[in-house]
């Protein structure tokens, strides 16, 4: 059994900043690859950033040098800092995590564990 829980999301001006977490709980440790991944409505859902087992980060090219993922192996929480936040990245936001992840750290069908999600409201 496995738990991810976000929390953070909120509503904020464009050029604002917020910070999602994801605590893990359950067989999800710190061995897991996890990432955070959104879904706007009418679209796909899409991977915004992943860190594998070995602290390699990867981001999607429309948030890189803006969202940074990062994890506290004490808390076992995984982290989103959102700077210079646009309208474009409302979404509900959503933590996922797999024993692995790799070059297919984009690919949802690869994680077996998956939040709820939170909101993030981007205003103009």
């Amino acid at each position: 059994q496995a738990q991810l829980m976000e929390t953070g999301g909120d509503s904020v001006q464009a050029q604002g900043s917020l910070t999602l977490s994801c605590a893990a709980s359950g067989r999800v440790d710190n061995s897991y690859c996890m990432g955070w991944f959104r879904q706007s409505p009418g679209k796909k859902r899409e991977a915004v950033a992943a860190i594998d087992t070995d602290g390699t980060t990867n981001y999607a090219d429309n948030v890189q040098g803006r969202f940074t993922i990062s994890k506290d192996k004490a808390k076992n929480t995984l982290y989103l800092q959102m700077n210079n936040l646009k309208p474009e990245d409302t979404a509900m936001y959503y933590c996922a995590a797999n024993f692995w992840c790799g070059s297919m750290w984009h690919e949802e069908l690869r994680y077996s564990y998956w939040g709820q999600g939170t909101q993030v409201t981007v205003s103009q």
